[in-house]
């Protein structure tokens, strides 16, 4: 099946798209959400769709922001940017962004069967066209002192909230994939919790030093706080706020 991933800061929008359309019918599925850009880029690695629906406004990193990063690490990823009527325009004079369709809120649900068929016909001439290969192995294997390299670079860059796992497959010469797979056997751990971990106990030391939460989150690299406050409180069993109200009773 084809993976549809729905980003959009309103949960609601989300609920709806899911709900409203009959997505195997059309050998597709929902198959990860997020509700901003930022939150995206962290877990488009996990999802790996084939297509995303992209709300056009959404704070701290928005629809053509994500879409500029996505299309250049993920160039055979089919975006449909939604957006309202005010911002349609402004929407439109992106032409040069590789988007499969830029599509109206509210949205109908005639026009998204149809242009869902549309991405479907592609995506079945693209798999016709181009059986997908595996991917080739390096020359040369990768060793564990280039794991620990990366690690480090991890260590000092996750700062950066554009990060993930391609972006730094890319830095060090290697596939998604493999990079993936043998991060996870040297380290028993995949790219994305490792990543969170470095981003986490850096933010546990700020919430010791009673910084805000909507400080703390830009400084760790993730600059939308409900995405941070979510990450914060899986990570650490408590609320950042509960956790800062434990290190100052």
């Amino acid at each position: 099946m084809y993976r549809v991933m729905l980003i959009d800061d309103e949960e609601s929008a989300r609920k709806l798209m899911r709900a409203s359309i009959d997505w195997e019918s059309l050998n597709m599925e929902v198959a990860g959400e997020a509700a901003s850009g930022i939150e995206a880029i962290n877990v488009i690695d996990e999802i790996k769709p084939d297509i995303a629906f992209v709300d056009i406004s959404m704070p701290f990193m928005n629809g053509i922001e994500f879409t500029e990063i996505a299309t250049k690490r993920y160039p055979k990823l089919i975006i449909i940017i939604m957006t309202a009527i005010d911002q349609f325009e402004y929407a439109r004079k992106c032409v040069s962004l590789p988007v499969f369709e830029y599509m109206l809120k509210p949205m109908v649900r005639a026009e998204i069967y149809s242009t869902l068929a549309n991405v479907k016909a592609k995506l079945d001439e693209r798999q016709k066209t181009a059986e997908p290969v595996a991917e080739p192995e390096p020359a040369v294997e990768m060793e564990s002192s280039t794991i620990d390299q990366i690690k480090k670079y991890i260590e000092s860059n996750y700062t950066d909230s554009k990060i993930n796992l391609t972006s730094v497959a890319q830095t060090f010469g290697f596939s998604s994939s493999y990079l993936s797979r043998k991060f996870k056997q040297e380290t028993g751990k995949n790219f994305v919790e490792y990543l969170t971990e470095c981003r986490m106990n850096a933010a546990k030391k700020l919430a010791q030093a009673n910084m805000k939460m909507f400080n703390a989150s830009n400084e760790v690299g993730i600059p939308d706080p409900n995405y941070f406050g979510r990450c914060f409180k899986k990570f650490v069993g408590m609320s950042y706020s509960d956790y800062v109200a434990s290190k100052h009773a």
